[in-house]
């Protein structure tokens, strides 16, 4: 079965956690042929494998790439999740 949200974690070089976001599955697939997933502002998307390999698609002409990124499957119908 294919995880509907992740947590997006972007880390800094060391590692520690800079910032964490939820991002919900769309009906969309990447040029990796991967669900792509999108937090509610629309503005982080993310095409993940599944392995929970992250690739980061732009979505406004000013955005950087983002290294270390990780995702982790979150349960579906949990606090937060609109489908509840």
């Amino acid at each position: 079965m294919d995880t509907l949200r992740y947590e997006l974690v972007f880390s800094d070089a060391t590692g520690a956690a800079l910032d964490v976001v939820v991002v919900q599955r769309t009906g969309s697939t990447g040029s990796g042929g991967h669900p792509v997933y999108t937090d509610a502002s629309g503005i982080i998307r993310a095409e993940i494998s599944d392995r929970d390999e992250v690739r980061i698609i732009a979505s406004g002409g000013h955005q950087e790439h983002a290294p270390g990124v990780s995702a982790r499957p979150l349960p579906d119908g949990g606090p937060g999740d609109p489908g509840t």
